[in-house]
């Protein structure tokens, strides 16, 4: 082998086993976590916090409302998902250039503790989906519990 040792050689084809994804060891990604990870990656968004809610503010051109999911997992986790699909070609015509991102798009978003998940809206208006959160009141100050002292 040209000067490779044999532990150095079996290394170097395990790497290259695993890229082209023939080994199927437990630490590899799989497909749907690699597709679900461009899915979000091609959803950007922005948040914000207000006095009394959080806005989340992702762009959806050309999606209607019946074309995203917006849900609240376990762990106060909320999820916008959908799928935006390419629109039919009709007869006589084919695309010259085609650079609108078409398929499935999902964006995860942790929710922070203060987060109210009974008191959630989406509304979608021109193309921008804006997902309020309301958050819960502040947590009243405990005040000391006074005990009553007997004399026995």
């Amino acid at each position: 082998m040209m000067g490779l040792d044999s532990s150095l050689f079996s290394a170097l084809q395990h790497m290259l086993d695993a890229a082209d994804g023939s080994d199927k060891s437990v630490s590899a990604p799989t497909r749907t976590y690699v597709l679900d990870a461009k899915a979000m990656a091609a959803t950007p968004a922005d948040v914000k916090e207000y006095p009394n809610s959080y806005a989340f503010i992702i762009d959806m051109p050309g999606l209607n409302s019946g074309d995203i999911k917006v849900q609240v997992g376990d762990d106060n986790v909320l999820v916008v998902s959908g799928e935006r699909k390419r629109e039919e070609e009709r007869e006589g015509a084919k695309y010259v250039r085609m650079e609108r991102r078409v398929g499935k798009f999902i964006r995860k978003f942790a929710l922070p503790e203060n987060a109210n998940t009974d008191k959630i809206s989406a509304v979608c208006q021109d193309g921008v989906l804006i997902i309020t959160v309301e958050k819960l009141p502040p947590p009243e100050p405990k005040k000391p519990k006074t005990i009553e002292i007997k004399i026995a």
